[in-house]
């Protein structure tokens, strides 16, 4: 499945929720999210129906998101359906880690591949601040019970906040010496609630370097630039939408929970999928894949009036 820049789309973000257990302080306001209707959301049925002619047009990973995936009844149903398709090679997660010391094993048998887990902070005031109901200790012992279960090379998302937790760069980075994560560092970008922010919150990722001079690049893993320090078993990813635009490699669509699809993160453009079957379901997926534009325009703001945990992060 190519748009219609040349770019071979492979994988598919499909957002199962936008409720989330948290409350960052960069991706939601303080009261959350308007709850929907229960018909408003994608069933399990839907969700894996979306997924099933995904992996038919040619889609090989399928990463679940939300909000918070973990919350969404039906999760471990939906992520047995997906890995049994043919032709899927790797099924994802991102979760903020909250749920995952009681359901790490469960989604380890039912078929998910890989996590990544968002993880800002090390220091636990800081994160009940940030997260503005989370508490820290939930997240290491998921992290625990993830590696019990099996779970190898997770990922770990660190948004860079200047003024908030610039400081714990070094710190956050030093999670990949005794353990085979990948610790990656993402730009903020001013989309929702964070479109506002002082200039000041907005840190390039270079800050990384600067914090761990020890650092060298040893390739890349998608999106991100991969760095390791001498003695480190796991990496760090650099990820910089702002600062260094990487559109020319971008091989994802994004379904969100509604049923809409968007070939871009940043644009307003989306495609509706709900209702549609069978073929018609694939050539919509395909016309969403073709739609997607040569590269976003951040300089000028996201294109987008939904927040991320609308969209799926």
């Amino acid at each position: 499945m190519n748009d219609r820049h040349g770019r071979t789309i492979e994988y598919l973000r499909l957002s199962v929720t936008d409720l989330c257990s948290y409350r960052c302080a960069y991706c939601m306001a303080e009261d959350g999210v308007q709850k929907r209707a229960h018909e408003d959301i994608l069933s399990i049925e839907e969700l894996a129906e979306i997924g099933e002619a995904a992996v038919r047009c040619g889609v090989k990973k399928i990463r679940l998101t939300g909000g918070e995936p973990l919350v969404r009844r039906g999760i471990l149903t939906l992520c047995e359906r997906l890995r049994a398709l043919d032709g899927l090679r790797e099924l994802t997660m991102t979760t903020n880690g909250a749920k995952l010391g009681e359901m790490a094993a469960d989604l380890k048998a039912a078929g998910v591949d890989r996590l990544n887990v968002s993880l800002d902070t090390l220091r636990p005031e800081r994160f009940r601040a940030l997260t503005r109901r989370g508490e820290l200790s939930d997240v290491l012992r998921g992290l625990d019970a993830a590696a019990a279960a099996g779970f190898t090379h997770t990922k770990l998302n660190a948004v860079l906040l200047g003024g908030v937790n610039d400081d714990e760069i070094a710190g956050l980075a030093a999670l990949a010496k005794d353990n085979d994560y990948s610790v990656r560092f993402i730009e903020l970008m001013p989309m929702g609630v964070c479109a506002a922010f002082p200039k000041e919150r907005f840190l390039s990722a270079d800050a990384v370097l600067a914090a761990v001079p020890a650092l060298e690049r040893v390739g890349d893993d998608g999106v991100a630039e991969l760095y390791r320090a001498p003695g480190y078993r796991g990496t760090v990813g650099l990820i910089r939408p702002m600062s260094r635009c990487f559109c020319a490699g971008c091989d994802r669509i994004r379904v969100t929970a509604d049923g809409r699809l968007k070939p871009c993160l940043h644009s307003d453009a989306e495609l509706p999928l709900r209702g549609k079957h069978g073929a018609a379901l694939e050539d919509a997926i395909r016309a969403g894949a073709a739609a997607k534009p040569e590269r976003h325009q951040l300089s000028r703001g996201s294109g987008t009036r939904r927040g991320m945990f609308e969209i799926g992060g």
